[in-house]
């Protein structure tokens, strides 16, 4: 029967317990050891050698594992480092700035069309005081906005 402990949730009483128990054994196999006949103490030998091994895999089975890959580094030919590409990667870099240019020939389309629509609308202003039966000072004067707010009849 083959009784597994779990280290996780065991006290360190148990565990140091469990240190004493296993140099005691090992000193009881090393006692032993020196009488004993040669092919006995080969056995012993095999056996420790054994334990090791499965102790060690054993840490190795529950130890955390990181891998991490490494990154790839190139050299362009301007000499500056280049991360995970090849230097002659020009319709990459094309289409990574390909956005940024229309995002930009966007905003000044519409800066212009903005801009024209402000004009037509000043020159429509113009035409309208230009082609109106008052003079354009009549506008500036003070009792003229208010015959405008007046009632008129």
């Amino acid at each position: 029967m083959t009784t597994f402990i779990d280290r996780t949730t065991a006290d360190p009483t148990s565990a140091a317990l469990e240190a004493r128990f296993g140099l005691r054994i090992a000193s009881l196999l090393n006692d032993t050891r020196s009488g004993a006949d040669h092919d006995i103490s080969e056995r012993l030998r095999i056996s420790r050698e054994q334990a090791l091994a499965r102790a060690r895999a054993s840490r190795l089975a529950t130890a955390p594992v990181t891998a991490s890959a490494a990154p790839v580094v190139g050299r362009s030919a301007a000499g500056s480092a280049v991360l995970g590409r090849h230097p002659a990667d020009w319709w990459g870099r094309i289409a990574s700035v390909l956005p940024l240019l229309m995002l930009l020939g966007a905003l000044v389309a519409i800066d212009a069309w903005q801009d024209g629509v402000q004009i037509g609308a000043a020159a429509d202003v113009d035409a309208a005081l230009l082609t109106d039966d008052l003079p354009p000072e009549a506008y500036s004067d003070p009792g003229f906005a208010e015959y405008l707010h007046a009632p008129q009849e």
